[in-house]
């Protein structure tokens, strides 16, 4: 397994996992037209691309011998949905589950919490959503907080997501 950044043509293959890792976390019973319209027009190549061009953004990405497997994705100046919280987020933290339990969402994690130590970020915070058992227990086992909620929105519909929070020592 190699950490390493991403480049352009990256791009199709973080889209892949990202539509992957949204559809089978947070579809539970079927698919219906009003997530996969959503899941396809918010992955795209060309969107992630653009993250990858944006100097703003930290993503860090995991690869094995047979391609990427996972990513983690830091976004400054992101405004979280409760009070008290940095502006670091972890936008985006996603391992294919076939891979979990093999420590990569581990190796992400510690790599994007010692950028943020680097560049003197004293915490991060992150969404997730409130049905999501292996990702909350994750978080609170690398030692996140759960400071609050937050919805999720998909155009009318709100869905309910914890928000944590993790202060960096230094």
């Amino acid at each position: 397994m190699t950490l390493r950044k991403p480049t352009t043509s990256d791009a199709s293959s973080i889209a892949a996992i990202s539509i992957e890792v949204w559809i089978g976390t947070y579809l539970k019973r079927g698919v219906s037209a009003f997530f996969a319209d959503y899941a396809l027009a918010e992955f795209t190549p060309s969107k992630i691309e653009k993250l990858i061009l944006d100097p703003d953004q930290f993503i860090l990405l995991s690869e094995n011998d047979q391609g990427i497997d996972g990513f983690i994705r830091l976004s400054p100046n992101s405004k979280a949905p409760i009070p008290g919280c940095s502006e670091m987020e972890i936008s985006t933290f996603y391992v294919q589950p076939r891979q979990h339990g093999k420590g990569i969402g581990k190796r992400l994690l510690a790599a994007a919490l010692q950028h943020c130590r680097d560049i003197c970020v004293e915490a991060v915070w992150l969404t997730t959503n409130a049905e999501n058992d292996s990702a909350i227990a994750f978080y609170l086992a690398q030692g996140f907080e759960h400071v609050g909620e937050t919805h999720f929105r998909i155009g009318d519909q709100g869905y309910l997501n914890n928000v944590y929070s993790h202060r960096l020592l230094r």
